[in-house]
């Protein structure tokens, strides 16, 4: 039985690409489309997309897939602000999940296996947060036990969840995840993924 939500943050306007980034295609589906069907894969439930500058046109790539549409309508003070709106709308649905997976839309290469190894690594060791491993950081998507949902809903503005990263490393592990240092934050971060698929 998984006991983990997925919470994508999906509400940023794209500022350095200008256009949504959660709508551009790769392999033939948008970003926000592929990485909820993948957290559905991997039998996460339930999945959250928080939405904010392009919430209509996220929302229609969206409408036939079984996933929770939350508006942020403070997105614009930043990814912190799009957390705390995904763990209170989990907190309204009366979910007795055990953990959540933060994740964001502009990581094309996230899967449901990823997923899945960060809630094996969880069972595995009983640490409180599962984070993932790149380019000499940690980030997202990152899995974070109960004990943290207040403090994730008290997030806000631009801080993320690496503030509880940092706040809270004795309680962290990680898996490797090379490829999440690719997003898609500029054209040329998407001209250069586009190649990937010749």
């Amino acid at each position: 039985m998984i006991e983990t939500a997925v919470i994508i943050l999906a509400a940023g306007n794209s500022s350095r690409l200008g256009v949504p980034k959660q709508t551009l295609l790769y392999h033939g589906k948008s970003l926000i489309r592929r990485i909820a069907g993948e957290a559905r894969s991997a039998r996460s439930n339930p999945v959250i997309v928080v939405t904010g500058a392009y919430s209509p046109e996220v929302s229609a790539e969206l409408t036939d897939c079984d996933v929770h549409l939350v508006y942020n309508e403070h997105w614009q003070k930043g990814m912190g602000s799009g957390i705390a709106a995904g763990i209170s709308k989990l907190q309204m649905m009366g979910s007795n999940v055990k953990t959540v997976i933060i994740a964001v839309c502009d990581q094309p290469y996230v899967s449901a296996q990823l997923f899945r190894q960060l809630i094996e690594k969880e069972a595995e060791t009983g640490m409180g947060i599962v984070a993932c491993a790149y380019s000499d950081t940690l980030g997202t998507p990152v899995l974070f036990g109960r004990k943290y949902f207040e403090a994730l809903l008290q997030l806000n503005g631009n801080e993320g969840a690496k503030k509880l990263l940092k706040l809270y490393h004795s309680d962290v592990t990680t898996i490797p995840f090379p490829q999440g240092s690719i997003d898609i934050d500029t054209a040329e971060d998407y001209t250069e993924l586009k190649k990937g698929e010749l």
